[in-house]
């Protein structure tokens, strides 16, 4: 009464006296230890802990005293954190997961997640792979977003960015992840492997998207239609008062953009770059697929710039082929066009060609294959490989036209087609006589005479 001002409850004097358990706590801090260096998921419960003591060490005590004392050691070993100050003009960067339905079919989509933590905005990103090229499309998207570049931006040890963690701790980049960093000028920052709450910020981001973005699952037409919703929720939630503050997520944000860089006056490429040679069936892989280039490019060295939805392909400084980027394992990308040259000397693969399988033609095409072959046979069939040969030079559109017009006038050739090709560009109506063509030797037929009869019948006597 007299030592405290109020009752201080029940104090414990004396230690809590565990004569079954003492013996063994020294074997259950090792298991615990052991613990911190093993997948969180394998990890030991208390229920385990007392199965491996009466098991193992003959322990005959209860349960309850186990796991009180366990949950008491867990208690002690959590884990404190100091709460931190963002400066504005700073960002952190992440990849999270979800499933969607993107033309009809469900599949598992990596979102790109972009926070400003002093503002708390953010940008939002899906795609179909976690690649390289996804990193910095996402970056350059951010960035536009924003209309603006931070200061520095913090990752975690992705391999995409990340090639390899050097003994004093300093990261050394991915050489296109670093060309990025430099065409924007921005200071890279990481966190400890394995530790997401260095960047607690965008780690809730990507829980939040999650959670409020993507479900109920998101059905769209296209990843285009898709991300622009992502957008549009992005704005949306600029808007939005977050606890712990008094100003909207949009008023802070103008602190971040005044302490950000302005956007440089050319955007940086967003492509994975890679080597590669072109086989003897004209075809280049790229990451597991492969891609066809002319026929005429075979077995030469070329470059690759894979993009998030296409692939381009090179050879020194010229661009030799371009193709829709396919997320399949083991596919073939052709194009039937850079299969002509070859199929027309080799006439007799025609049929069999692979690059021509599935080729979707109007079917204009198909009755003048049929009419070119019915005429002339094999030499029918090179005519109308030198016609689809046309489509080097000719859009689809201005050479369906012209196959149009040659069979409505009843002129199948591939001269006449050309002509007509042609003159659909050049926007004048077409002249199918020899006019047209003044290179061909002008032929006079004599009117038929009795007398030139006689000579067959002085033949046919001698």
């Amino acid at each position: 009464m007299l030592a405290y001002s109020e009752p201080p409850g029940y104090r414990r004097s004396v230690p809590v006296n565990r004569p079954k358990l003492d013996a063994f706590t020294d074997q259950i801090d090792i298991w615990l230890g052991e613990d911190k260096t093993r997948p969180r998921k394998q990890r030991h419960t208390a229920k385990r802990i007392f199965d491996r003591l009466r098991a193992e060490c003959g322990f005959t005590g209860g349960y309850t005293i186990v796991k009180v004392y366990v949950r008491s050691k867990k208690r002690g070993s959590k884990e404190m954190f100091v709460p931190l100050s963002h400066p504005p003009g700073h960002a952190q960067a992440d990849f999270g997961e979800a499933l969607v339905v993107i033309g009809g079919i469900e599949q598992k989509a990596y979102f790109f997640a972009f926070d400003l933590p002093h503002s708390d905005g953010c940008y939002i990103r899906a795609y179909p792979a976690a690649n390289t090229e996804a990193w910095l499309d996402g970056h350059v998207h951010a960035f536009a977003f924003f209309g603006a570049v931070p200061q520095s931006v913090l990752y975690d040890n992705d391999r995409c960015l990340v090639a390899k963690i050097m003994q004093d701790g300093t990261r050394k980049r991915t050489q296109r992840f670093s060309a990025m960093l430099s065409h924007y000028v921005i200071n890279d920052r990481y966190g400890r492997p394995g530790k997401g709450n260095d960047k607690g910020k965008v780690e809730g981001l990507v829980g939040y998207a999650r959670r409020n973005f993507m479900v109920p699952m998101p059905r769209f037409a296209d990843w285009d239609a898709f991300n622009d919703y992502l957008e549009e929720l992005c704005l949306k939630r600029q808007g939005d008062i977050l606890r712990g503050n008094k100003a909207s997520i949009g008023e802070r944000l103008e602190d971040d953009l005044a302490a950000m860089q302005p956007l440089p006056a050319a955007l940086f490429e967003a492509c994975d770059l890679q080597s590669g040679q072109v086989t003897s069936t004209s075809l280049v892989r790229y990451r597991g697929n492969d891609y066809s280039v002319p026929v005429a490019y075979g077995h030469r060295e070329v470059w690759i710039k894979g993009f998030v939805n296409h692939v381009v392909i090179g050879c020194v400084a010229e661009v030799i082929a371009g193709h829709p980027r396919s997320y399949e394992t083991s596919d073939m990308v052709f194009d039937p066009v850079h299969y002509l040259p070859l199929i027309e000397r080799k006439i007799m693969a025609f049929d069999q060609a692979a690059p021509l399988q599935g080729w979707d033609l109007p079917k204009a095409f198909a009755i003048l294959q049929r009419l070119l072959e019915a005429r002339q046979g094999k030499s029918g069939k090179r005519e109308y490989v030198q016609v689809l040969r046309l489509l080097e030079r000719f859009g689809m559109e201005e050479l369906h036209g012209a196959i149009k017009d040659a069979l409505r006038m009843g002129a199948i050739s591939f001269d006449a087609i050309k002509h007509l090709a042609l003159c659909r560009v050049e926007h004048r109506p077409p002249r199918l006589d020899l006019d047209t063509y003044p290179f061909l030797p002008r032929m006079n037929v004599a009117t038929t005479s009795a007398s030139a009869y006689m000579s067959l019948l002085t033949g046919a006597t001698s």
